[in-house]
């Protein structure tokens, strides 16, 4: 299970900006990523551009995204050593 939250740390805790639903009493790793804020002056662009390469996907993510997001079966992909 990988969820991604945002937290304020108030000098003590974590504090959680949405209610999560994990079992009390649990042991859990977090990874601690300082969240950037970004400038509302900037427009679309730069914001793809601050975002660009941060989310990590399977090489043929583009030319499969039918396969990953709905499960619909691979693409045939053809042979590229048999085309020299």
């Amino acid at each position: 299970m990988n969820k991604r939250v945002t937290v304020v740390f108030d000098g003590g805790v974590l504090r959680p900006d949405v209610p999560l639903d994990l079992a009390p009493n649990t042991r859990y790793v977090i990874t601690i990523q300082e969240l950037k804020e970004t400038s509302s002056s900037g427009d679309a662009w730069d914001v793809l551009e601050a975002i660009a390469g941060t989310v990590d996907a399977p090489e043929d993510w583009s030319s499969e995204h039918d396969h990953y997001l709905y499960g619909t079966p691979k693409k045939a992909t053809p042979d590229i050593s048999s085309l020299n």
